[in-house]
């Protein structure tokens, strides 16, 4: 967002002091914006400034909430409860974790993306030291019941962390009414530069964790490292231009989410959304298009920015893990495009993508086979194929 360039301009080039540096004027500058910075951040989750710490983005964040509060507790508490829909980097970590003799339990989840909340509560042990479940899926954009969530934890005593990196600055997000006790952002989610993110960590009832980083105790010892204050400022920008803007902005990316899926689905037939229709971020869209290839459609498309899963493990061929969580047939989930809608979207980009989409998906099903088999009357599920 170019307001987002503006705030952080100045930082760049006249005001360079270390934010940490308290013995010159260079020094408290920085440490000003940096401290204003924190509390727009704040503001936007309805946190307290001083439960906000930088990080260089959503992983890193997600790596300290998880290894951070395990390794804390560790002496008491030895297991952990995910979601098998998580992004990555949170996956990676309870695998991590794993290995230093944790318990993690990777809930599955229904067809619609969402958990079971029933399920999530028979998974508690005595033991159990934090709950992670996003809020709005990376891939798939449905949102799940966090309140909820939030409650359930509270209730069995056990911290709740959230991956909010795609839902901060889309959705309200409070802290407290949702009774989340960590919570992941990410900068270049909302419009800010990349490499900066932020983790909340509530102060009441006390979150302890065990930091990552070890160095000169910036960032209540929790992060150390010099703060980049440019990054740090263009976050806190990102987030108050967020907070105005966020109704206008939902409404619409609605509209031209709503616009670009009746366009395709009115044209062409055998088209799936992937995802639970009502409890979902509508900027976030993933169809599975029958008896394509996602690949082919992609390479076709490629002056859209479209990915077949998310942009983390887009170079791989395998299918995506979450469509493979939600029941989604093997070829089904070979066939999906993700599609991203946000505040810079026109009507053009988006009615161009519908019919440059209709277009090749028309063009690529006359060459397959298997679409001639089924415009036949053939169920290809009941076909035995044979192995070469």
């Amino acid at each position: 967002d170019p307001r987002v360039l503006d705030s952080m301009l100045p930082y760049l080039t006249a005001y360079y002091g270390n934010p940490h540096s308290r013995t010159h004027a260079y020094g408290w500058e920085s440490e000003a914006a940096m401290e204003k910075a924190r509390r727009q951040v704040a503001d936007l989750v309805g946190a307290d400034s001083r439960e906000i710490i930088f990080t260089s983005g959503a992983t890193e964040s997600n790596n300290m909430a998880i290894k951070g509060v395990a390794r804390f507790y560790k002496s008491r508490k030895k297991h952990i409860i995910t979601t098998q829909t998580e992004h990555k980097c949170v996956l990676d970590s309870c695998r991590s974790l794993e290995t230093e003799g944790f318990r993690v339990t990777y809930l599955p989840v229904k067809q619609n993306g969402l958990i079971d909340l029933k399920e999530l509560e028979t998974a508690f042990q005595p033991d159990t030291s934090l709950v992670s479940v996003m809020t709005v899926n990376n891939e798939i954009g449905v949102k799940q019941p966090i309140h909820d969530i939030g409650e359930i934890c509270r209730a069995h005593k056990v911290f709740f962390h959230t991956d909010a990196a795609q839902a901060i600055g889309k959705i309200p997000m409070d802290v407290n009414d949702m009774k989340i006790d960590l919570m992941s952002i990410s900068g270049h989610k909302i419009y800010g530069p990349k490499g900066v993110g932020a983790i909340y960590v509530r102060r009441r009832p006390r979150v302890r964790l065990e930091p990552l980083q070890s160095g000169g105790g910036q960032e209540r010892g929790l992060r150390s490292g010099t703060v980049p204050t440019p990054l740090a400022v263009g976050l806190g920008a990102a987030c108050e231009v967020a907070q105005q803007e966020m109704e206008y902005d939902h409404k619409r990316i609605s509209e031209l989410a709503e616009r670009l899926v009746t366009k395709i689905m009115s044209e062409v037939p055998d088209v799936v959304m992937n995802g639970d229709k009502e409890h979902r971020y509508p900027g976030c869209i993933n169809l599975s298009f029958a008896y394509v290839e996602g690949e082919s459609l992609l390479m076709a498309l490629k002056d859209v920015a479209l990915s077949s899963g998310s942009a983390c493990t887009s170079a791989s061929l395998e299918p995506s893990y979450v469509l493979r969580a939600i029941g989604t047939d093997e070829d089904l989930a070979h066939s999906s495009i993700r599609f991203g809608i946000g505040r810079f979207t026109t009507e053009e980009e988006v009615d161009y993508t519908v019919q440059k989409c209709i277009q090749h998906v028309k063009r690529l099903r006359e060459m397959s086979p298997l679409w001639e088999m089924v415009q036949d009357g053939i169920d290809l599920k009941s076909i035995k194929w044979t192995q070469h």
